[in-house]
């Protein structure tokens, strides 16, 4: 298991759009995959779920990835959540 400290570069923050985008990133992996924020631990391949954290631009994460393919999916996590 790995995590990361990631700040949300997208312009948009995770509105519909990129939250949908993010969860078909974190879908592409078997890692289990979740993303903490606040007081909230919630599974990245959930769309309803990720929608409740209503995050912006410039705020802070953690993602925890925890399988056999968690290197490669938190570092495509974060390639994303980078993207400007």
């Amino acid at each position: 298991m790995i995590s990361r400290n990631m700040t949300i570069k997208i312009p948009s923050g995770l509105e519909a759009r990129p939250v949908a985008l993010l969860v078909q990133v974190a879908s592409q992996y078997e890692s289990k995959i979740q993303v903490v924020a606040g007081d909230k631990k919630i599974n990245a391949k959930s769309i309803m779920g990720m929608m409740s954290l209503g995050l912006a631009e410039g705020e802070d994460l953690t993602v925890i990835a925890d399988g056999d393919d968690e290197q490669t999916a938190i570092d495509h996590i974060e390639r994303y959540l980078s993207t400007k």
